[in-house]
């Protein structure tokens, strides 16, 4: 019986189908096809019930899939521990925020890569909410303030954030001058969060509306260049905005709480090796740069 085929399987099994399983793995899908062909021969049952739009799970199958899993998370682990300073190997999977990644998290992944050869780095970057378990994501990279979950989360650094609009909008309608007058004003946000001012030690929580949302760091600083309204963006996202003065900060009395930038992964008691690498190799990053690199420990993840 092959390792490969019981990743393969696993794989299959948690994505729900051969093409997804093939996506993920980076192989065709005839080579996924031949690896399951092949565990169910040495196995002399059938896992998977092949129907038009994918494969699910026999009942032998729903009952070899934990062992699977457990079987390779034990090998890994293994290899971990007899060659804790060598190459890292084997496939790591981590989702990434497009608005961020291209420019402040594709590099340390292509340096982790390079530093170790024999190591495969698939990155998913979407701005979307991805979920690491049912996806089969080793750990993801996300920003900003993080909602409750089971997940662990470490804090590897922060952003620093304003309150922005465009010169234009400013012209027309003014900018707000205290946290209330933010009420007065159309906000671009993400979804219903709320802004915390703060002014000489006092906090002032405001809920602010508007008519425009996006789950895109990048699309929201695009419609407040527009004119349509104010924004809380990152500093760093921000800073090219000012630069060609298609924004300008508003409301320099009071600050936001930065955002913090975090590596997180699902729940268990062994913290991958290949995972605490990443994690090194990005607090290396953030503390050559700009922004404030966070020193705590894995933590469950707590907004």
């Amino acid at each position: 019986m092959e390792l490969e085929d019981l990743r393969t399987f696993v794989e299959v099994a948690d994505s729900g189908g051969v093409s997804a399983a093939a996506r993920r793995l980076g192989v065709a899908k005839s080579i996924v096809s031949r690896r399951l062909f092949r565990l169910e021969a040495d196995l002399g049952t059938q896992l998977l019930a092949r129907t038009t739009r994918g494969a699910a799970l026999t009942e032998a199958g729903v009952t070899f899939r934990d062992h699977a899993a457990r079987v390779c998370a034990e090998i890994d682990t293994a290899r971990e521990e007899m060659s804790p300073d060598g190459d890292l190997r084997g496939l790591l999977r981590v989702a990434v925020p497009s608005s961020f990644g291209p420019t402040y998290f594709a590099p340390a992944l292509a340096e982790l890569a390079a530093r170790h050869p024999p190591l495969q780095i698939h990155t998913r970057y979407s701005d979307r909410y991805v979920d690491l378990v049912g996806e089969g994501f080793d750990c993801g990279i996300r920003v900003g303030y993080l909602p409750d979950s089971n997940l662990v989360a470490r804090r590897i650094g922060s952003f620093s954030v304003g309150l922005f609009a465009s010169p234009d909008y400013v012209k027309e309608h003014g900018a707000p001058e205290t946290p209330e007058q933010v009420l007065e004003h159309q906000a671009i946000m993400i979804g219903t969060e709320s802004w915390r001012f703060e002014n000489e030690k006092k906090t002032i929580p405001i809920h602010p509306q508007g008519r425009f949302k996006a789950d895109s760091v990048i699309a929201i600083a695009e419609a407040t260049a527009a004119h349509i309204g104010i924004a809380a963006l990152p500093d760093v996202i921000a800073e090219s905005y000012v630069a060609s003065r298609r924004l300008m900060p508003i409301m320099p009395k009071y600050s936001l709480p930065s955002v913090g930038i975090f590596v997180v992964r699902p729940p268990g008691q062994h913290l991958a090796r290949k995972v605490r690498v990443l994690i090194e190799c990005l607090i290396e990053k953030f503390e050559r740069g700009n922004t404030r690199s966070g020193a705590s420990t894995d933590r469950p993840d707590k907004a």
